[in-house]
């Protein structure tokens, strides 16, 4: 029993299947070439439309001469992009705060010093 099983383990190692002959691998789809027209008209009405009703998609594909298939992925990496972006602008912002604060705080640090200065200059006379 444990030795069929091990055998059955190892055809699927050497060959990747129980009969010997090599998996079909699917062939990839090319990677689409869109125009700078197809481009600047999906930039369009990504700012105003994130999301496309199936109509809004179809109408869009066909404007386009694209597949409906092709206009839901550039939906979706765009989508993906402008979450990137917008993590990417957070940790700016939280970078360039921690600065403004550093500085700050900084700048206080400058001015308290200069002010025991003054104390010890006015305490100590003339």
């Amino acid at each position: 029993m444990y030795f069929s099983f091990f055998c059955a383990d190892s055809s699927r190692e050497n060959g990747g299947s129980f009969n010997g002959r090599q998996p079909v691998k699917k062939k990839r789809k090319s990677r689409t070439a869109f125009t700078n027209h197809q481009i600047f008209e999906l930039e369009k009405r990504f700012l105003y439309q994130k999301y496309l009703s199936p109509a809004d998609r179809d109408e869009i594909a066909q404007s386009l001469g694209l597949t409906n298939a092709q206009v839901i992925t550039w939906f979706q990496n765009r989508r993906a992009k402008l979450k990137r972006d917008m993590e990417e602008l957070k940790k700016d912002m939280d970078a360039a705060k921690i600065h403004t604060i550093h500085k700050t705080l900084l700048d206080n640090i400058q001015d308290l010093s200069s002010f025991k200065k003054d104390i010890h200059k006015a305490a100590s006379g003339p």
